[in-house]
Formats: C-alpha cells, structure tokens, sequence
C-alpha cells in the first residue's frame, strides 16, 4: 500500500506534518470532519496540503514524518518552497516507476 507524509497549512499559516493513505481524503476530512480530522486544526481551517512524499509501506512513511516534525519551520518551509537539499534522497526502491 501507498502511504504519503504531507505538510498542510492552516489559515494561520501554522504547519501539520502528518501521514495518510489518500491525500485528498485526508485533506477534506481536516476541513469538515471533527471525527477524523486533527483536532489540532480545527480552529485553523481552511487547511490546505501543501507538499507531500510517497512511500511504499507506513513505516518509511512514520520515520519521514518524525524527522520533519523534528526540524525548525523555516526549515519545513525551504522544503515546501522546493529546495531539494532539505528532501531526502530517495533509492530506486523507494520511488514508483513510471
């Protein structure tokens, strides 16, 4: 199974490192459901997923998204913003083929 960590963004500009199976799933249930969503991010809504990276099992994904959590803003921003030199290098094995 495909897994994706995802940065999303609140109306107040806050970032949310998270992971998911579906991105878009998971983005409207930030935006409209007080169940699955983070609780966290109600208050900051509308979210919106701003960068994300494919995985091939939960638990790469789980330890990508403890790194991020780990780094100051500015740095999760540079990896928004494209900078490659924050993205990990990924092996052939790690990225799906065409």
């Amino acid at each position: 199974m495909t897994w994706f960590i995802y940065l999303a963004k609140g109306k107040d500009k806050s970032l949310y490192t998270g992971i998911t199976t579906n991105i878009k799933r998971r983005e409207k249930e930030h935006n409209f459901d007080n169940k699955l969503g983070s609780k966290s991010l109600r208050a900051k809504r509308p979210v919106k997923i701003v960068y994300s990276e494919l995985y091939n099992n939960q638990s790469e994904a789980r330890e990508r998204e403890i790194e991020i959590k780990s780094w100051k803003r500015k740095y999760k921003l540079k990896l928004i913003e494209g900078n490659n030199g924050f993205t990990r290098k990924f092996s052939s094995e790690n990225v799906p083929g065409p």
